[in-house]
């Protein structure tokens, strides 16, 4: 490492003086005491309700779970090539190692050998044709695991496969029009079209970006837990995010009914997206094994095995044109955007739209064009990850605004302000939903005041004057983010609610807890209703048993569908109660409170869980079932117009990076974040989200590098050897977190907001103060060609291009 960059890179301490005076503000005590003194449950920072589980080992997951006498364990054969032709498979050879008790081809799966989410492109065993290296063509089942692993990697040897020719790039399948789904086009007109507005404009720019994939790496890899019962039944334990999903398709793979699969999942090691469709084909070949030799299988598959088999966020493409006039206002904008789909079609389709929706960001553009093209490749099929496509169409914009302040030789941040959504006018979105709660202008102003934006920018310029090597870089991000499946009739959740004898409470709902602190708020609602105490109230697994029909818990809607749908179930029981006590003590319904674990009636107060005991006694029903639909939804998926979200989160990001100019290293300095999450339910959890979103955000445009080999379609960076994640280290050394206060405009649940996706798209900020010190190479004369992610390899290209155009 180059020697003038280490006070920089690995001792905080040398910041400069002004900048230490930033406390990490992060919750404010006093006023939560005060709220749970008056007897509120929400707004209260609680610890994740099984953090204490976690620390000491105890939480338990599937593989936790004590295997049942007869338990056999299944392994995946995998292709070893891209495309192919399959000839013949030598199942014979398979069959005889030690260990084996069956192979399992695409004939062995009684009914319907799919487990795509939408459109049926995506067998769970390879029939026919291989699409992808690594897709499963077989499975072992063995007495052992490691004996089933070892015979399911004699592959290669067992399989005849004729080669058939591959596209392993999105732009080479886009080249060649090959597409899992037919392209889409969103367009507005204020003044003509795009291209007759970028035609007049008095400046214009085009543009090439190239953003990587992102795996989803979940501590807690794929596995499944497939058990026959009786009547034809199944009971699957599977680390999923969709246990209604896995249900369906697991019946249909056993061609039986849903009623009679039973899927369940206690708590998930992790899933970011990447067990809400892709946990099909795991649980599938584990019930279809199960079936057919009548015994309990197990199916979890190695890190390297896990890489090569599932998919993960979607590579972008992209090419744009842009017309803007001299404050830097966007006046037309086309942009084409090709997503790497992979094989199939999973969630593409969904994913393409929410990054067409999300391609305005916080800005009005009056004229635009957008096209989305999903690339069929021969690599594994992408799927869901946080964000689910918004940041693939938000990033786009920022780089563009990054641009056109860097032609003007405009400050960034004036040329975001320029293009900032109004609130009585320019506030039509390009897919025509009005934008009725937008914060963005104040809260940009805000965080451009705390974190002292103007000053470090001038401070920045004069280091960056004074230093040949080393490169400061700034840049602050705003973000807004639609809340709702794309989907109408996926925004919708139900709960049961039991209130025991003794006052404990008990509570299933169908959203499913990965660490995010689902349940953990979801409790926090039913005891706030109930006005009792948060350690009264437990939340059980997910059943598909106790609630049918759920929708995955995806799209930051975790909390707000299944909150609402718990607080309906509790809303009920209290107003029986309310109405027996009126009853017993006198007075009336509508006087009676419940607060602090007592009942006030007609001047008593009476301990909840001796009201609880009286009910029961007297036959008051002490359990009900709530459900809730997100009200005011419409989307025309033709025309890509409609309201497709119920509100918009806002946050911004101003980040400050140092680049080595000869190694292309650079570190990150300082994080200030300012983030919308309306009326926080759990401001710990909260921010907890917020600091991993940008962590892992970051991790995505900076180090996450996917790398196929481009003639045999291997994926290269299969494994944490070769697959780099953020860790401690690389976390700012100042990292300032608030939320931003601010009550939902719409009826969520107790006015909060969605927090697991939105702060995904704040290290936009780190990577474009990456492009900005890069930039000051060439006095910000050139604008760079920095592609995502910004590994050293991609800053040293970058800055080899801005020195080049500079001359």
């Amino acid at each position: 490492m180059n020697k003038q960059v280490e006070p920089f890179l690995l001792e905080p301490g040398h910041a400069p003086v002004d900048y230490q005076h930033h406390a990490r503000t992060r919750i404010d005590t006093a006023t939560e005491a005060r709220r749970e003194r008056d007897g509120s449950r929400v707004g209260i920072s609680r610890p994740h309700e099984s953090a204490h589980l976690h620390v000491a080992g105890a939480a338990a997951y599937i593989d936790d779970m004590p295997e049942l006498a007869g338990t056999l364990h299944a392994a995946l054969g995998l292709s070893p090539v891209a495309h192919g032709r399959i000839k013949a498979i030598d199942i014979d050879k398979i069959r005889a190692m030690p260990g084996v008790v069956a192979v399992l081809t695409a004939a062995d799966i009684p009914g319907a050998n799919d487990c795509g989410p939408i459109i049926h492109d995506d067998p769970i065993l390879a029939d026919g044709e291989v699409h992808f290296l690594g897709q499963p063509v077989f499975a072992v089942i063995g007495n052992d695991r490691e004996l089933a692993r070892r015979a399911a990697a004699k592959a290669k040897q067992v399989l005849d496969i004729e080669p058939l020719p591959a596209l392993i790039t999105p732009l080479a399948a886009h080249a060649a029009q090959s597409y899992v789904l037919p392209p889409m086009h969103m367009n507005r007109e204020t003044n003509g079209g795009a291209k007759k507005a970028i035609a007049a404009a008095p400046h214009r720019l085009q543009g090439m970006l190239s953003v990587g994939g992102q795996e989803q790496f979940y501590l807690e890899g794929q596995i499944s837990y497939a058990i026959p019962t009786e009547n034809d039944g199944m009971r699957v334990h599977c680390s999923t995010q969709h246990p209604s999903e896995m249900q369906h398709l697991v019946a249909h793979a056993l061609g039986l009914h849903a009623h009679h699969v039973h899927v369940e999942c206690r708590r998930m090691g992790g899933g970011f997206g990447g067990k809400e469709s892709q946990s099909g084909i795991f649980a599938c070949i584990a019930s279809v094994a199960a079936k057919k030799l009548n015994r309990p299988v197990k199916l979890r598959v190695d890190r390297d095995d896990d890489f090569m088999v599932t998919g993960r966020r979607h590579g972008f493409e992209y090419s744009y044109e842009v017309g803007f006039d001299d404050e830097g206002r966007v006046l037309g904008a086309e942009i084409d955007m090709v997503s790497n789909a992979g094989f199939s079609a999973d969630l593409s389709g969904p994913v393409m739209t929410r990054a067409l929706c999300h391609f305005d960001n916080t800005y009005w553009l009056p004229d635009v064009t957008i096209h989305g093209y999903s690339a069929r490749t021969n690599t594994q099929s992408n799927t869901a990850f946080r964000g689910f496509g918004g940041p693939q169409g938000a990033i786009a914009a920022e780089v563009i605004q990054d641009s056109i302040a860097r032609h003007l030789g405009r400050d960034p941040l004036d040329v975001r302000r320029a293009n900032f959504y109004g609130t009585t006018e320019r506030n039509v979105t390009p897919y025509g939903q009005t934008v009725t709660d937008n914060v963005i202008r104040e809260l940009v102003d805000e965080l451009a005041t705390t974190a002292d934006y103007s000053e470090r920018r001038a401070q920045i310029a004069a280091f960056n004057a004074a230093s040949p090597v080393l490169k400061k870089g700034l840049a602050l991000t705003p973000l807004k983010f639609g809340i709702s499946f794309n989907v109408k009739h996926f925004n919708q959740a139900g709960a049961l609610v039991h209130v025991y004898s003794d006052g404990s409470m008990l509570v299933n709902h169908g959203g499913t807890e990965m660490g995010q602190g689902l349940n953990t708020k979801v409790a926090q609602v039913v005891a706030h209703e109930l006005g009792v105490s948060f350690d009264t109230v437990r939340v059980t697994a997910t059943d598909t048993q106790k609630v049918a029909n759920t929708s995955a818990t995806a799209a930051s809607t975790g909390a707000d569908l299944n909150g609402k749908a718990a607080q309906d179930a509790a809303r009920q029981i209290k107003e029986r109660l309310a109405t027996f006590a009126a009853q017993r003590h006198g007075g009336e319904a509508k006087d009676v409170r419940f607060a602090n674990d007592v009942v006030s009636v007609n001047g008593q107060q009476i301990p909840f869980p001796a009201l609880a005991r009286q009910a029961y006694e007297e036959r008051v029903q002490l359990w009900s079932d709530g459900f809730y639909a997100t009200p005011g939804l419409h989307w025309d998926r033709v025309k890509l117009h409609g309201r497709p979200f119920y509100y918009f989160a806002y946050g911004a990001a101003l980040s400050e990076v140092v680049v080595d100019t000869l190694s292309g290293e650079w570190k990150l300095l300082r994080a200030d974040v300012l983030h919308d999450v309306g009326r926080s339910l759990n401001p710990a959890v909260d921010i907890g989200q917020v600091e991993g979103a940008f962590i892992q955000g970051m991790g995505w445009l900076t180090m996450e590098e996917l790398v196929w080999h481009p003639t045999t379609g291997l994926l290269m960076t299969h494994a944490p050897s070769t697959y780099k994640i953020p860790t401690a280290n690389d976390c700012p050394p100042v990292f300032n977190v608030r939320l931003f206060e601010n009550a939902n405009a719409e009826d969520s649940i107790h006015r909060s907001k969605a927090v697991g996706e939105p702060p995904l798209l704040l290290p936009f900020s780190v990577f474009l103060a990456i492009r900005d010190a890069v930039s000051a190479v060439a006095d910000h004369r050139v604008d760079p060609p920095l592609r995502a992610p910004a590994t050293c390899e991609a800053i040293l290209d970058a800055i080899d291009a801005v020195t080049r155009g500079a001359a």
